[in-house]
């Protein structure tokens, strides 16, 4: 019984990185202004590029564009939230079917 929990337990730390390995392949992009500021975060909640367009940076003082850069980050971030947390409950469904919850 213990060493079926431990082979249980090595599977589900295995998926958990594979889990983390797809999700720093997937990215989604969070935009502001229309398109102007668009912030691409990986599924695991990293920033990997930032566009600011070269006319908002012409028209724009420099609060307007950090409000406009926190807007885009923002965004991506609860995008990559709902990624991260489709991944999961995909992953717990297919190590526990049937679960409760899951």
């Amino acid at each position: 019984m213990f060493g079926d929990l431990m082979g249980k337990l090595g599977e589900m730390k295995q998926r958990m990185e594979d889990m983390k390995k797809r999700l720093d392949n997937i990215t989604v992009v969070g935009e502001a202004g229309n398109g102007l500021v668009k912030a691409t975060v990986t599924g695991n909640r990293k920033l990997v590029n930032l566009q600011i367009s070269p006319e908002l940076l012409q028209e724009q003082d420099a609060e307007a564009i950090e409000d406009l850069v926190t807007v885009a980050v923002n965004r991506a971030l609860e995008q990559a939230e709902q990624v991260a947390e489709a991944e999961s409950t995909a992953m717990g469904q297919d190590m526990l079917p049937g679960f409760p919850g899951l």
